[in-house]
């Protein structure tokens, strides 16, 4: 089905345009309603598929940046930046991603994230101050999250720290706009106009959880933050985790509880050094080994093996 977009909205954000297709919407059956809007979220997932080669430059380009010890920058207004906050706040417990190398920038403060904060998505002032203040530079990795691409504060954030040298990654659900030019790297997930206009947090905000969770995590994977499919680390920070954690390295070692258990007590809770001590490792040898290989498993068992 195409969409049919009025003559007067040809310059704005394809996410804010109105599909006539939607117009009765309020008068359908709850059923098609539900449909529909089902059909939109699945429309919203395939976009992200011809963002995927832009999407691999983007981890190829990140890569060393992170491994110098680089941060990671997530930037947005409103629903994308709420989204893109979420996004970087997980990496923390779920892959072990230190605190002090994410630096979360959302316009207006901490208060937009409960409720909007007037004129906040427009303040350029605001956002290159936050680049200032962190001193974003060369080994700095920055995502921008805007539906419509031309969010100011997100733009203008993006403009400052490519100008600072750090890698700059734009999301943008329309195309040809500020956002993508703005980035280094623009990875575009064209959703086209919701089916009720404008409002993205739907099929918008679906895609750029997708895209985001895709990047993030595959830059995890690449970072050895995980090993035969496991979280291995993951921060054990309550009681489900510790049970997690317990089954993890009896998979991974084939050990016994008791020894998983016993081997997580040694590592202090770090499920790599608990698999490396049950492999045979004393934990400062453990921890030596690691440090070597760059806090990969995969590579320290194998230079063990060799």
């Amino acid at each position: 089905m195409t969409s049919t977009i009025s003559h007067s909205q040809a310059a704005t954000a394809k996410t804010e345009m109105f599909d006539t297709r939607y117009e009765s919407l309020d008068l359908w059956p709850t059923g098609p309603l539900l449909e529909a809007l089902l059909e939109s979220q699945l429309g919203a997932v395939s976009s992200v598929k011809a963002a995927l080669p832009d999407m691999e430059g983007a981890i190829v380009a990140a890569l060393p940046r992170l491994q110098r010890g680089g941060r990671l920058f997530y930037v947005g207004a409103g629903t994308s930046g709420r989204i893109g906050l979420q996004d970087g706040v997980e990496l923390i417990p779920t892959y072990g991603w230190p605190e002090d190398r994410l630096v979360l920038l959302l316009a207006g403060g901490d208060a937009a994230l409960f409720q909007p904060v007037e004129g906040a998505e427009d303040d350029e002032e605001a956002a290159r101050a936050a680049i200032t203040t962190h001193m974003a530079g060369p080994d700095d990795v920055v995502i921008g999250v805007a539906a419509s691409g031309g969010t100011p504060y997100t733009c203008t954030a993006l403009a400052c720290a490519r100008a600072a040298g750090s890698l700059t990654i734009g999301l943008s659900c329309s195309p040809n706009t500020r956002l993508l030019r703005e980035a280094e790297l623009g990875l575009l997930l064209e959703t086209g106009p919701e089916v009720v206009a404008g409002s993205t947090r739907m099929k918008a905000g679906t895609a750029q959880k997708v895209a985001l969770n895709m990047l993030s995590t595959a830059l995890m994977i690449r970072l050895g933050h995980t090993w035969r499919g496991q979280m291995v680390d993951m921060r054990i920070v309550n009681a489900k985790l510790v049970k997690r954690a317990h089954r993890m390295v009896q998979h991974l070692t084939d050990c016994t509880e008791a020894e998983a258990q016993a081997a997580l007590a040694q590592a202090e809770g770090n499920i790599k050094l608990a698999v490396l001590v049950c492999f045979g490792f004393t934990p400062a040898t453990g921890k030596a080994a690691l440090a070597k290989h760059g806090g990969h498993l995969r590579a320290v068992l194998a230079a063990a093996q060799s």
